[in-house]
């Protein structure tokens, strides 16, 4: 009995979703498989909210459709049998911040209707559309032009009337694995000065310094006017010291071995900036999430001093998880059991040239359930900076409990009192405003961030990277040097337990990730890696290693990066200090929806030529065109240059104007 109603179950369903030739059905959006509607954050929800509430828009409820949360799309093949399709969209009241989100509806590549721009608390708005020889139609939710991330939006009643199937499409390929392949040579054997040209301290500070040199081994670094009060270790490279007098300091740094020579001039700014370049570093969690502990925090550390450190990777950060269930009777809050010795182990990190940093939240609790800094930022402060602490992650969680109904100033004030915190002990900590704060970009810099989270966490999926790195162009104007926007680490290499699965090789395919890469130097943000630091493979250690590509991310101008669109691809470009112009060419679908590319596994090769039209941004003239991740010259380029981009792929390029 229990298989025949089984049996039933299915036939209903068939029913309903298949109807009889020639017979017109009514077919709800709720009851099609949501596992192809793809979505930057959370999961598609049928009948309730993203985040698992009932649908409730402008204070009414409704019974049924799909939350979804912006951007998300979904592709429907329709047979060219539907009539019609018709609903409501909103924004969901179940949601703490008033995000702009759009809707929109594309048929057969054809935008048929619109939302306009809704946040929290406007009124659904209703849909109908004629979908009379229409085979494809794709829901989009997009970002509506604030950059708030964080929008939860409703597809409200939503039904097809049609005579045939309504099939839900994977809106990409099934992803084919692409070998990993190698673009950078090796550094060549004599000596070259890498990383930062410019370093920002306050006078009375302690200084920590390693100059990034590659060559072989060993190398004799020296330097020419050097501050008084700073020494530097001709073995290491390694500066230490304080410098007592404010002041711009021109030192001559110089690096040797058997093979030959190179100088460079270090530009050392003693005043009231620091992290004058974006921070580049390893953090624990999108590995090892809460399970992060000593040992692999050491392992970490001693990787980047052996094969990073030359190349400008400096900072090894714990994330959350390293906290005492209880603060001591004079409020110190330690190490839990897996951290016994801070102390100790910021030194075991100095004594590499690297730095340490730390996170802990404005709130009562850390984002992980621990205790956070809420009524003790200026002990905490006092706490890492004994301990040497060089770097402060501070998310914003749990501080709904202090401040229930939210708005920018209430959001901004606890950042405001850490970095006063801060400020008032005698070392120099970047300050990473972190993740959950809408809109940080316009006050992060007054609450006194160097770097601020623009986004919800990032995944090793395509999507997700696209949705967030392709959409910083609306806070790229916050960007300069000292103060960054933050779209989150490099999910490059193995990665995994921080979010719950085993670890694994980045599931981004090699020319998805020299994309990854590519985009975040570009946006002059903030590199840091989340990967196990114990297996990384030749590939990520070549992703990571480059240079020339560091150089663009490191460039002193930070200038902030422009985007123009156009039908093949996006380009993203930015001035750098020695007048020529980073560009990067990127083929990605600008709605992120493949109409025409059903063909499988041929897609994943499949390159698309683009052109870049030199007066699009602006310049005239003959330029030099040199590729950065193979470090090789292209040749010279009368007004325009064209080449050939992978699926989902980068050409990275420096324009120099020809003389």
């Amino acid at each position: 009995m229990r298989r025949m109603m089984s049996i039933f179950g299915w036939v209903l369903l068939l029913f309903f979703c298949c109807p009889l030739p020639g017979r017109t059905a009514t077919i709800f959006l709720d009851e099609l498989d949501t596992r192809y509607m793809l979505q930057d954050w959370g999961t598609p929800q049928v009948n309730k909210s993203v985040l698992g509430g009932a649908f409730r828009v402008a204070g009414v409820d409704y019974a049924r459709g799909i939350g979804t949360h912006s951007i998300s799309r979904l592709l429907i093949d329709l047979e060219g049998k539907a009539t019609s399709f018709s609903g409501w969209v909103g924004a969901d009241d179940l949601n703490d911040f008033s995000g702009d989100m759009e809707f929109e509806l594309i048929a057969d590549e054809v935008l048929v209707w619109t939302s306009g721009v809704i946040r929290k608390g406007v009124p659904a708005r209703p849909f109908a559309i004629d979908l009379r020889g229409v085979r494809k139609l794709a829901l989009l939710v997009k970002e509506g032009g604030d950059g708030i991330m964080y929008d939860h939006a409703d597809w409200l009643d939503a039904r097809f009337e049609t005579t045939g199937r309504i099939i839900p499409e994977q809106s990409v390929p099934v992803k084919i694995d692409v070998a990993k392949y190698i673009l950078t040579p090796l550094p060549p054997a004599q000596p070259r000065i890498n990383g930062p040209k410019v370093l920002g301290v306050r006078p009375g500070n302690p200084v920590l310094f390693a100059i990034p040199a590659t060559g072989e081994r060993p190398v004799r670094f020296s330097a020419e006017h050097l501050p008084e009060g700073l020494t530097l270790d001709p073995a290491s490279g390694v500066i230490r010291g304080i410098i007592r007098e404010a002041g711009a300091y021109n030192v001559a740094i110089r690096v040797e071995n058997s093979k030959g020579s190179d100088v460079r001039i270090l530009r050392i700014e003693a005043g009231d900036r620091i992290c004058l370049t974006p921070p580049m570093g390893w953090n624990s969690w999108n590995c090892w999430g809460l399970k992060v502990d000593e040992q692999k925090v050491n392992d970490a550390a001693d990787l980047m001093g052996r094969k990073l450190i030359q190349h400008g990777w400096s900072y090894i950060n714990i994330d959350d998880g390293w906290e005492a269930a209880q603060r001591s009777v004079g409020g110190m809050l330690n190490g839990n059991a897996k951290f016994p010795d801070f102390r100790r182990l910021c030194g075991s990190i100095h004594d590499k040239g690297l730095k340490f940093g730390i996170y802990s939240s404005p709130g009562p609790r850390t984002c992980g359930g621990h205790l956070g800094s809420y009524g003790y930022e200026v002990k905490d402060a006092a706490t890492w900076a004994d301990w040497g602490v060089d770097y402060l992650k501070y998310d914003y969680c749990y501080y709904s409990q202090i401040a229930p109904v939210p708005t920018e100033e209430l959001i901004k004030r606890p950042y405001t009192l850490m970095r006063q915190a801060l400020d008032s002990v005698k070392r120099d900590i970047v300050y990473c405003v972190g993740f959950g704060a809408p809109n940080v970009w316009n006050w992060g810099r007054e609450a006194g961030g160097n770097q601020w989270r623009t986004t919800r966490d990032i995944t090793d999926e395509w999507n997700v990277v696209t949705a967030i790195g392709f959409f910083q162009d609306v806070c790229a104007s916050a960007v300069s040097p000292g103060h960054y926007n933050d779209p989150d680490m490099l999910v490059v290499g193995r990665l995994g337990q921080g979010w719950g699965d085993k670890v694994h090789d980045s599931r981004l395919t090699a020319d998805e990730q020299y994309t990854h890469v590519s985009l975040w130097c570009l946006q002059s943000a903030p590199l840091l890696i989340g990967c196990d630091m114990s297996e990384i493979d030749d590939f990520t250690m070549n992703l990571l290693t480059n240079d020339e590509v560091i150089a663009v991310d490191q460039d002193p101008l930070a200038m902030p990066a422009r985007k123009l669109v156009k039908p093949e691809g996006q380009v993203w470009y930015k001035y750098l200090e020695d007048g020529s112009i980073a560009i990067g060419l990127f083929n990605v679908d600008p709605y992120f929806i493949l109409w025409d590319k059903s063909r499988g596994e041929s897609i994943q090769r499949e390159k698309t030529s683009m052109t870049l039209v030199f007066s699009d941004l602006g310049l005239k003239g003959k330029y030099r065109v040199r590729d950065l991740w193979r470090q090789q010259d292209l040749g010279t380029f009368d007004g325009s240059y064209s080449t050939s981009v992978p699926y989902h792929g980068v050409q990275l390029i420096r324009l120099m104007p020809e003389k």
